[in-house]
């Protein structure tokens, strides 16, 4: 009985393993508040936010430049989510991400969303990939990548709803996040 019992337990743990690497970096499901050992300030720490922005129905308030982000104690000056899903930021600079040929590239195939956690494999800000998908960061938002580890940080797709041709890129480590183009 207690062979049998070692034997389930050890093919439990290769199918486990097999399942995760076939998610090729895909993670699914929201983190918890803390990660990498990080404390929860309110921003990063491993949180996941459930939804992206929502709409504005109020006129782009246009460019604010040295407009500081930093809104509390320990959070960043870079557009960021608070842990009660509040995107910050969200609301400014909207005119500046025009794009000529909004998904010149076509659409990103992949899922979006807090149950889509994928890993960062390579790259810098101009052209990063992982699961085999390449983006760029939005010119404007190169100043809010400073600290993104491009060959390990988790990152989370959403839709923007007001820039069409963008996406906006999550960094539950850091909390903050950029527009972001699909490259292919």
């Amino acid at each position: 009985m207690k062979r049998l019992s070692l034997l389930l337990v050890g093919l439990l743990c290769v199918t486990g393993i097999s399942a995760l690497a076939q998610h090729g970096g895909e993670h699914e499901g929201a983190r918890g508040s803390e990660q990498h050992g990080e404390p929860n300030r309110g921003v990063g720490g491993g949180y996941i936010p459930q939804h992206g922005p929502e709409p504005h129905n109020t006129a782009p308030r246009g460019d604010a430049p040295g407009r500081n982000f930093r809104d509390g104690g320990g959070h960043p000056d870079a557009p960021h989510v608070h842990s009660d899903g509040q995107w910050v930021g969200h609301d400014v600079n909207r005119g500046r991400y025009h794009l000529d040929h909004p998904w010149e590239h076509g659409h990103f195939p992949g899922a979006f969303g807090p149950n889509h956690v994928y890993r960062l494999a390579g790259g810098g800000p101009s052209r990063f990939f992982f699961n085999g998908f390449y983006f760029a960061v939005a010119q404007p938002d190169l100043v809010y990548v400073n600290g993104w580890l491009w060959n390990s940080d988790d990152l989370i797709l959403y839709d923007d709803p007001e820039d069409p041709g963008y996406y906006l890129a999550y960094n539950p480590r850091t909390g903050t996040y950029v527009h972001v183009i699909y490259l292919g």
